[in-house]
């Protein structure tokens, strides 16, 4: 559907306007589809991307700082998103034997299952992307990077 019968509106101030505000409300859907789901895990979206994290660095660990850079959502407190998941056993936390003032982040078995399983049901899931061909998927990656720039 087009973004002007979405949000119902006609016009626009220019064609920048138009491709912002469409991106804006189809990224903020696709967090909508995707919060659903982790939601019946038990996680919010910036603990999912920690895991996944965690998961890409296992079975070496990470640290905040490390997390911190890494993560999508730069506003999220990365400390208090690790107290969440230790408090669900999904990640430890051990004090780093060369730097006693770091500590080392490591995802559980547990963490480990949660993703696999959810991997799983993100491959069965249309979330819109799907409707793309591999090179339109391509192309749009491209032009991200170069609003990013």
């Amino acid at each position: 559907m087009k973004i002007e019968d979405e949000i119902k509106q006609s016009t626009f101030k220019d064609s920048f306007q138009k491709a912002y505000i469409n991106i804006v409300y189809t990224a903020n859907g696709l967090q909508l589809g995707q919060s659903t789901v982790l939601k019946s895990y038990g996680i919010t979206l910036p603990q999912y991307n920690i895991l996944r994290i965690l998961r890409g660095q296992y079975p070496k660990p990470a640290t905040v700082n490390l997390l911190i850079e890494r993560m999508l959502d730069k506003t999220s407190n990365a400390s208090r998103i690790v107290d969440k998941l230790e408090a669900k056993q999904l990640v430890t936390r051990t004090q780093c034997p060369s730097d006693r003032r770091t500590v080392d982040i490591v995802i559980t078995e547990k963490g480990l299952k949660m993703l696999e399983e959810l991997d799983k049901i993100q491959e069965g899931t249309k979330h819109g992307i799907q409707n793309l061909s591999a090179e339109e998927a391509e192309q749009l990656s491209l032009l991200l990077d170069k609003i990013r720039d």
